[in-house]
């Protein structure tokens, strides 16, 4: 039973081997000599002139979740085409899914729809 999983151990080393080694020669070959600019803020060439704790604008964080609400929709409706001719043997059975999926995407349609209809899609 156990020499099923001796695949995944070799792989889980192989991985962790390919991740720490060439870390740990670049910690013990490289020269180690950091001096007050090598350890200084370092913002696209030039001092940073801002507080890093800034406030960000909240339409940063509203197109990011509208992005993973339709992300997470792609990664629902791909299984689901995938498998849609296995889904059962029956055609009334095969129309039951392909209704729920229409009424999943218009669910998420009419979201996209108020969000934009309230211009959160709207940048300026």
């Amino acid at each position: 039973m156990l020499e099923n999983y001796f695949p995944v151990l070799v792989f889980a080393v192989v991985g962790l081997v390919f991740g720490c080694v060439p870390l740990l020669l670049g910690r013990i070959l490289a020269p180690h000599n950091p001096d007050s600019e090598k350890i200084s803020a370092y913002e696209c060439g030039f001092e940073a002139f801002e507080d890093a704790r800034m406030q960000f604008d909240v339409r940063y964080y509203l197109i990011a979740i509208i992005f993973i609400l339709f992300d997470l929709e792609i990664a629902f409706l791909f299984p689901w085409a995938t498998i849609f001719k296995e889904i059962a043997g029956t055609a009334s059975v095969k129309m039951f899914g392909f209704v729920e999926m229409l009424v999943f995407l218009a669910v998420l349609v009419v979201g996209y729809i108020y969000a934009w209809a309230k211009g959160a899609l709207d940048w300026e």
